[in-house]
């Protein structure tokens, strides 16, 4: 019998050790609950110029863990576990973040708020085999050329276009002023889309960039001013966006703010409220869109001061975290689906994966890009400090 027992415990030590050793992915551990645990990679910025809305998107992604800590795969109960690493809003530290992510041998990613460091990131996983899904990336190139990155957002074509013609038909512009930061894949290209549709209506564009690192925004809202443009198209981060209304509101700009989903932060509300300037984004969620959705994830972010920390101290809710919320949700339908924790059966389900989100139906096309032909466009009340829904508008 004694021989028998120092026999057991040996297995048992060989046992912890080869579920600690983690592989390519899809590795199941064991829990506190004795479930076999399925890892999630969160990939998202909590600093840099993203951080902002990287942290309000990740709320939704650990909002959504918390209503739903287990899925059932393939008649196994699994504790889903969330590895959250901060991929620095930066093209060139994202890689290493996602490194870890893959060495962490989780079976799916999620994220990230950031087409450019998306992008970086994706060969990382591409070479891993492992899937990720966008949650807010909208440029073209993240999914472009690989069959591992899969999305759920509208993409920046289609964006772009929405605000040309919005531009176009709700103040009859002529002349727009676009502005970018230099070599970011997300602004540039949205001020890229807006500029053909814009043209191809008849508009004129005058286009500029800013460096990396720039804080002052004066010349360029001197300059949108001096060409006598109609609107002001800035789809910039959330740490510039302040910056451009300090400087639109001090300057007397009259000519409306158009800008796209990374505006739609109560980071913004926070920079304009007060300040007599006309702001319009499109988005991926309207608040109130899902009543039982919004009451629980407000009680959730009031209930813990790290979360309304992330959440820029109040309940007000971000698209960003309602997209968080649902891609978690489409990742327990592929891992479902594909009945295993393993990346490549969870990518090989993902194209077929359909799921009803707070906001609206999610699907993929051929290339991994999400279903979605409409965009909400919300206005700025300043007196009011909050925004108003202005619409759905496809193109």
């Amino acid at each position: 019998m004694k021989k028998l027992s120092i026999l057991m415990v040996l297995v048992l030590a060989m046992t912890a050790f080869m579920a600690g050793c983690g592989g390519s992915g899809g590795d199941a551990e064991s829990s506190e609950s004795g479930n076999p645990v399925v890892k999630i990679g969160v990939f998202e910025p909590a600093s840099g110029d993203n951080g902002a809305g990287g942290k309000q998107e990740t709320l939704g992604i650990q909002y959504a863990n918390s209503v739903c800590p287990t899925v059932e795969i393939g008649g196994t109960t699994y504790d889903v576990k969330l590895e959250i690493v901060d991929n620095e809003s930066s093209t060139d530290k994202g890689p290493t973040a996602a490194q870890s992510l893959v060495s962490a041998g989780v079976s799916v990613v999620l994220g990230s708020y950031g087409s450019g460091v998306s992008i970086a990131a994706s060969d990382i996983f591409g070479s891993a085999g492992i899937p990720a899904i966008g949650v807010t990336c909208t440029n073209p190139q993240v999914t472009e050329g690989n069959d591992h990155y899969f999305r759920i957002c509208f993409l920046d074509p289609f964006q772009g276009t929405v605000l040309a013609n919005f531009a176009n038909d709700v103040f009859q512009a002529k002349t727009a002023y676009c502005i970018a930061k230099l070599g970011d894949d997300y602004s540039v290209g949205l001020c890229n889309y807006f500029q053909k549709a814009f043209e191809g209506l008849g508009g004129k564009v005058v286009y500029e960039t800013f460096p990396e690192g720039n804080s002052d925004f004066a010349s360029y809202v001197a300059n949108a001013i001096k060409a006598n443009a109609d609107v002001f198209f800035a789809p910039v981060s959330i740490e510039a966006a302040a910056l451009i209304i300090d400087q639109a509101a001090a300057q007397g700009m009259t000519m409306p703010i158009l800008a796209s989903d990374t505006w739609d932060s109560n980071v913004i509300t926070g920079a304009a409220t007060g300040k007599d300037i006309d702001i319009y984004v499109t988005t991926f969620y309207q608040e109130g869109g899902d009543p039982e959705f919004d009451a629980g994830i407000k009680a959730w972010i009031e209930s813990d001061s790290v979360n309304l920390a992330n959440n820029n101290g109040n309940t007000d809710l971000a698209a960003v975290t309602a997209m968080g919320y649902d891609a978690y949700f489409t990742a327990l339908e592929a891992m479902k689906a594909a009945g295993s924790i393993d990346p490549a059966d969870i990518m090989a389900a993902l194209p077929g994966v359909t799921y009803e989100g707070v906001s609206g139906a999610i699907s993929f096309n051929e290339i991994g890009d999400a279903n979605r032909d409409v965009a909400y466009v919300k206005y700025f009340n300043s007196e009011a400090g909050a925004w108003e829904l202005k619409g759905a508008q496809g193109i």
